[in-house]
Order: C-alpha cells, then sequence, then structure tokens
C-alpha cells in the first residue's frame, strides 16, 4: 500500500505539476488506503489534498488504517465533502474491489458523479470505480477517468469492452513486485506490436502464397472487393476473386492485381480461403465444399450466419480441426451471439469468455471483434489487442481484417499469430488516420506501408 501510494501520488506530480488543491477521494477499503497514501505525499510535496473517505479508523483494513494515520499526521485535509473547486482528482474509492459487487449508491454514486462532472483531469487507482477488472463491463454509475495507474499487473477490463472508454490513459507500475508465472497463470495477454518483417530477396510471388476471396453476392461485391485489396496490400502473393452475384466477371479498376475466377475453377486446396465477405444466403450453398477442401480457411460475415444456422457445417469445422487443417473465424458481437446461441448483450458481459467457448466449441482460431478485441484459440490465454479505435466503427472494415488475416496464413503463419499480428496491424492502421476525418474501409489496406 505504501508503494502504491507514493506511486499514485508521483504521477499526479508527473501528469499535473501545476495543480494546487487535489481532491483524494477514498473508498473504505485498500483501494481507499492507496490514496491516503498518496494524499500524504503530496502534502509533504506542498500540494494542499483533501481527503473524502468512506471509511474509518475502526473499520477498515488495517494498512489503511495506518495509512490515514499517517496522512493526518502530515496535516492532510480530511472533508466529509469533496473542495468546491480542485485542480485534479485521484478516485481511490472501489478499484478492483467494485468487480462482481453492486451498483454503487449513496454517497459514493454521489462523488462518482461529482468526479464525472468537473473539469479537472481525474486519476484513477488501481482501476476506475464501477469498472469489472476482468470483463470491461461498467456498473451504474461508472468513474470516467483521464488517466488509471494500473498496480502490479494490468487488467482484462481496461482494454475491452467498455474499459478503455473509463479508463483512459493506462499507466503501469508493478510496485517492484516480480510474478512468477508458474504461481500465476494469465488471465489474457495484451498484444505488443509484431516484429517487422523482411522479404528475402530471392523470394517470388509464390513465397508468399495464394488467397482466394469468396463473396460479394449481388449488391454486396464491394465487400469481397474489399478484403482481396487487404490481402493484396497485407503480402500474399496472388489474390483471387469469386464473386457470388450472379456469374459477374468485373475488373477492378483500381487494383488490376486482382483475378476473377468462377468459384467452380477455383482449385481451393492450393490457396488460403476468405469466405463470407458480402456473401448473403448464397454463400451458405457452397460452405459445405469450401469447409472441406482447403487447409488454411478465414470465415467472416455471412458464413458465420450461415454456419449459426446449420449444424452439419459445424460439424465440418470439426473435421477440419482433426485433419489438421486451420481455420480463422471473425464474428463481431451478434454473429458471435448466434454461433452461442446467446444475445449481444451475453456475449459483450464477458468478451473472453465467450471468445474462449467460440474456439472451444468450433476447434478453431477466434478474433471476436469489438473494442478491445479478443483472439482466442483452444487452450491457449486469450490475447486482447490494445489497437484500433472508433474510426473503425464504419461497414467495410471487418472485410478488410478478414483479408489481411488470409494473407498471413497464405504466408504460412499458424492461426493464432496470423490473427493476433493482422489484428494489430488493422487497429494500428486507424490509429495513424486522422482523427477529424472519418474513415472509408477502402482507404485501410492502403495505410498499411505508413505504420
Amino acid at each position: 500500500m505504501q508503494r502504491a501510494g507514493l506511486a499514485t501520488a508521483q504521477l499526479v506530480l508527473a501528469l499535473a505539476p501545476h495543480a494546487r488543491t487535489i481532491w483524494v477521494a477514498c473508498g473504505p477499503g485498500n483501494n481507499g488506503g492507496d490514496g491516503l497514501e498518496a494524499a500524504m505525499h503530496l502534502k509533504r510535496w506542498g500540494k494542499n489534498p483533501v481527503v473524502t473517505w468512506l471509511g474509518s479508523v475502526d473499520r477498515t483494513p488495517a494498512d489503511a488504517a495506518i495509512s490515514s494515520q499517517r496522512a493526518l499526521q502530515a496535516g492532510v485535509t480530511f472533508a466529509d465533502e469533496p473542495p468546491p473547486t480542485f485542480d485534479f482528482c485521484v478516485d481511490a474509492l472501489l478499484g478492483i474491489g467494485a468487480s462482481g459487487t453492486r451498483s454503487p449508491e449513496g454517497r459514493l454514486a454521489q462523488w462518482i458523479g461529482l468526479i464525472n462532472s468537473a473539469a479537472a483531469p481525474v486519476l484513477a487507482v488501481d482501476l476506475p470505480t464501477g469498472l469489472n477488472a476482468d470483463t470491461g463491463q461498467t456498473a451504474q454509475p461508472c468513474v470516467h477517468a483521464h488517466f488509471t495507474l494500473s498496480l502490479l499487473t494490468l487488467k482484462p477490463g481496461l482494454y475491452t469492452a467498455h474499459g478503455r472508454d473509463a479508463c483512459g490513459q493506462v499507466w503501469l507500475d508493478t510496485l517492484g513486485v516480480a510474478r512468477r508465472r508458474d504461481t500465476y497463470a494469465p488471465t489474457a495477454w495484451l498484444a505488443g506490436e509484431p516484429p517487422a518483417r523482411v522479404r528475402v530477396h530471392a523470394s517470388h510471388k509464390g513465397s508468399y502464397g495464394d488467397v482466394a476471396v469468396v463473396g460479394g453476392a449481388p449488391g454486396m461485391t464491394g465487400a469481397a472487393l474489399l478484403a482481396a485489396s487487404a490481402a493484396l496490400h497485407a503480402g500474399a502473393g496472388r489474390v483471387f476473386v469469386a464473386l457470388l452475384d450472379g456469374g459477374s466477371t468485373a475488373v477492378a479498376q483500381q487494383q488490376p492485381e486482382l483475378m476473377f475466377r468462377a468459384i467452380d475453377t477455383l482449385d481451393v486446396q492450393a490457396m488460403t480461403v476468405v469466405c463470407g465477405c458480402g456473401g448473403g444466403d448464397v454463400v451458405r450453398h457452397h460452405l459445405a465444399r469450401l469447409i472441406s477442401s482447403p487447409a488454411h480457411m478465414v470465415l467472416d460475415a455471412d458464413a458465420l450466419n450461415a454456419i449459426a444456422a446449420d449444424s452439419q457445417l459445424g460439424a465440418l469445422l470439426h473435421a477440419r480441426a482433426a485433419r489438421g487443417r486451420q481455420t480463422v473465424l471473425t464474428p463481431h458481437p451478434l454473429e458471435a451471439a448466434r454461433l452461442l446461441g446467446l444475445s449481444a448483450a451475453q456475449v459483450q458481459s464477458d468478451r473472453l469468455a465467450a471468445a474462449q467457448q467460440l474456439a472451444g466449441r468450433y476447434a478453431c482460431t477466434v478474433v471476436l471483434k469489438g473494442s478491445g478485441t479478443v483472439i482466442a484459440t483452444p487452450g491457449e490465454p486469450p490475447v486482447i489487442n490494445p489497437t484500433g479505435s472508433a474510426a473503425l466503427a464504419t461497414a467495410g472494415t471487418g472485410d478488410v481484417l478478414a483479408g489481411m488475416i488470409g494473407a498471413r496464413l497464405a504466408a504460412g503463419d499458424a492461426p493464432f499469430a496470423a490473427a493476433c499480428d493482422a489484428v494489430y496491424w488493422h487497429g494500428a492502421s486507424a490509429d495513424a488516420w486522422p482523427a477529424n476525418r472519418p474513415l472509408c474501409a477502402s482507404e485501410l489496406p492502403q495505410l498499411l506501408h505508413k505504420i
């Protein structure tokens, strides 16, 4: 607790060196004790911390009671209500203690409301009050912080579901505690930037594999073209497109590298197949053959809806896995809900568990899209992706991701690695886009070389 309080006070000083009055909102437990320790240091450093505390010496953890005495001895001001004006706020109300508890009420709820309505920046200690550390779900009300100092380890809830909106910029302090992997199994991993890839000089287009995009039913050919363009820009050696719009022999004028074929002429056994982008109802008529044939496959959009409606197609996915064939599913929450027989709200209530359940049910790698995209595969901790923004909330960006994963598979990556890398760069491309301009999906593939 003393280390946590010192780390908090140091970060306050770094974030707001000119702040004078600092409201430190402390809860009755250990998170409140961290805030009391921070207030003591801030007072000693010449600041004016004002503590509001929901605890008391006789009904609080022993360490927090000691910290309250240390703060009093340092001359920290304790008050029943927040100061009328303040330059900075520290949320040390509940932290991880809020996970799995009922919604805040009474003075706790009142203070959360004041924190959220204040003009001053807010630093949450360990976790914004009201945010579930494991799932990223938020209670009502929930603190929306500008900064979060995560202690000891990062929590999955900071990065998925509502976590990124609630926590702001995340900092980590391990407090000098080394965690042994054989003692503490990770709930999830946070994806890091994939290593740069350099193509060897003595290579050719066959070195990077063939991708076949199957989709584009009438009125939705753009989805298939987006996936195909993304596969090209992500490094596939050749990209074929089989449109399901009734025999079109269209040519993408802006992407002449794409090769259009009738679906029954594709040698899919020798290709990585990306299936479902704009597939409509037509794609279900081709799925049985497609699922049975290629060694590598990405299933997206309408292909997933068809599998959810037909148990025999699900059985074919299991048969693929039994034969050592590799599959990546890329559902958004509603598609995941259909595959699991749940509601989208149930999927979103625990995104890590939903992704793992899907991976186990279909023996595949699963990419559960959304804020903090989750990548899961059987037998491994899931990965949460930290890149991306609301710029991706537009039609076609999922098709682009499917094509990128297909290119990685075609180049020889294992499904889990292919999915993690593609999701990371997909999000990083959106992060590189100017915040004041809407992003169209067709512009995403061309951003890959800029990041």
